[in-house]
């Protein structure tokens, strides 16, 4: 289908009130209008959900919205309803009966366009299932949407199995596919387009920068005391604002010292019931709570713009994390303050979240499983023949496949031709791959806390962007104690000789400085292949295929030559 650019401008108007739409997401729009796949890295407050709903107006199908957020999915929905004047977004998760599951269902494939529905809502454990599978082939769908699409990478930091099978389903539906993230690093892109099969997708990053949110860490060496602190900030505050916490028992403790001190606050995480959920949800929405304490595991999914601020009690486990839940914060682009109370000893139990393991008893009941078929295994009949959960089956099926164990062909899996063993002791080595990968993110998180340097400089080098110079809107900044690593930003404009040098004394310099450019491919002498995600006070930061990521002081890699440009 062809489709202008003042189409689409047309209908943000008329139908959405949007009378302005910003460049990526015009251009991201005008990709899937027309049949390709896009994947979009964008902050958050940019207006992601807008690429897929102006498109879903113009489009003659179904838009199919995956998220794991059910709390967004509600408050999407009933936006979209709202401009429309009729109910064309459904809803259908878990959280709802039957009923109202086969309402949508209906309203999907109602051969009245008028009436159609245009937006479908699912959660990524519903598209795992081969019925629902089944049931959106035989719907014309014209577009499939993968929020949160960072879940789908081994490198993002909120991996889920679940998402696994959407590579599958984008090729099965074959239609345009939209992948949306506010956090993914070069790697995290690169897998995302392959784990979901899309060939030569429109890559749109805009940028990572929030420069209203002030990036403030205080460091404390007592527990009691951290506590303390962060009630006694609160409340001089402006409101209202969000809490994190590591664990639902801190959330909820907090939130009780908080009411008890006079403040409406309430927690929110996944162990509470469904309808203390959404009661918390709409009153934080309707203002009737001064302060919600969340998990940082469960999260709050919400979009309410006028966030002033988004305090961490404890760490979170990455700062691909931290990144997306200080977003939270300023949406209405007024100033707004990300706020990290730390204390080195809380990392410990982070780096025990970060512990993986794999049962290797489980591992090779499954390939058995698998090996024993001479056709291709459905994920239905493997939860049949194997007795394992859904969630459970789908992390032994990623491991398997990571491993080069199993393929996800059409039809379902298949098993190589390997010995149990052999498949049991890869998958197992994957695991141990994984540990490695998220323990490094725990450090990253560390050296975020206690870096000297411009924490804004220092958070967008992680994701491969480059600010010019201190931000002046962060602790370090505010207190003059910022070193300035502005100079990175220069580092790609470094030309080299012939004998590898760099020309010119300053470049000279800068070359010995920042010997490789950002987002560059290097190789490790032990480590293998990896990308250079930044630099700081003579060290250089690479985030390595086997290992993660990697400090390495930058003058000793020189010295030893420990790493060498990659081939591009």
């Amino acid at each position: 289908m062809s489709c202008s650019l003042r189409n689409l401008e047309e209908t943000a108007s008329s139908i959405f009130g949007w009378k302005e739409l910003r460049p990526g997401q015009l251009t991201a729009m005008d990709a899937v209008v027309n049949g390709r796949s896009a994947l979009c890295v964008m902050p958050t407050g940019f207006g992601k959900s807008a690429i897929y709903q102006v498109p879903a107006m113009v489009l003659p199908g179904v838009v199919v919205v995956v998220s794991p957020l059910i709390a967004q999915q509600h408050d999407q929905a009933e936006a979209i309803n709202e401009s429309t004047g009729t109910r064309r977004a459904y809803v259908m998760n878990s959280d709802l009966s039957d009923a109202d599951r086969e309402e949508a269902w209906a309203a999907a494939s109602d051969p009245d366009e008028s009436r159609r529905a245009k937006f479908l809502f699912l959660a990524p454990e519903q598209t795992a299932r081969d019925d629902v599978a089944k049931k959106l082939r035989s719907l014309d769908v014209s577009l499939l949407v993968i929020d949160e699409a960072h879940c789908v990478s081994a490198w993002g930091h909120d991996f889920r199995p679940d998402y696994l099978q959407l590579g599958s389903l984008v090729r099965s539906l074959n239609c345009p596919a939209l992948a949306l993230t506010t956090t993914a690093s070069t790697p995290v892109q690169q897998e995302i387009a392959e784990r979901l099969r899309v060939e030569s997708p429109l890559t749109l990053v805009t940028g990572f920068d929030r420069p209203n949110l002030f990036l403030q860490v205080e460091q404390h060496t007592d527990a009691a005391w951290k506590r303390k602190a962060v009630v006694e900030q609160v409340h001089q505050l402006q409101l209202p604002g969000l809490i994190y916490s590591a664990t639902r028992r801190a959330a909820e403790l907090l939130a009780a010292e908080l009411s008890d001190a006079g403040l409406r606050a309430d927690s929110y995480h996944s162990g509470r019931r469904k309808s203390d959920r959404e009661q918390v949800h709409a009153a934080f929405l309707d203002g009737g709570l001064d302060v919600v304490v969340a998990t940082t595991a469960f999260g709050m999914g919400i979009d309410k713009p006028n966030v002033r601020f988004v305090l961490h009690e404890n760490v979170a486990d990455s700062l691909d994390s931290y990144y997306q839940e200080i977003g939270r914060a300023g949406r209405d682009g007024l100033d707004a303050l990300a706020w990290l109370h730390y204390r080195p000893e809380d990392l410990s139990l982070r780096r025990f979240f970060a512990a993986k393991s794999a049962d290797p008893a489980e591992l090779a009941q499954l390939f058995a499983v698998l090996r024993a078929q001479d056709r291709p295994v459905t994920v239905k009949e493997l939860r049949d023949l194997s007795g394992l959960s859904q969630r459970k089956l789908a992390g032994l099926l990623n491991l398997l496949e990571l491993a080069g164990m199993i393929e996800d062909g059409t039809g379902g899996y298949t098993a190589g031709d390997h010995s149990t063993k052999a498949a049991v002791q890869a998958a197992v080595e994957q695991a141990e791959h994984r540990e490695l990968i998220d323990q490094s993110r725990v450090e990253m998180m560390r050296r975020y806390a206690e870096t000297r340097t411009c924490r804004r400089q220092f958070l967008l080098a992680f994701f491969g962007d480059e600010l010019d110079g201190p931000c002046g809107n962060c602790d370090n900044c505010a207190g003059g104690v910022s070193k300035d690593v502005s100079s990175v930003s220069g580092v790609s404009g470094v030309s080299h000789g012939a004998s590898g040098g760099a020309s010119g004394d300053a470049d000279s310099t800068d070359a010995a400085k920042y010997p490789y450019a950002l987002q560059s491919r290097v190789q490790h002498s032990k480590w293998g292949p990896g990308v250079v995600m930044g630099y700081e006070e003579g060290t250089v930061t690479v985030l390595f295929e086997s290992v993660g990521y990697r400090t390495l002081s930058v003058e000793l890699v020189e010295e030893k030559g420990l790493l060498a440009e990659a081939p591009a």
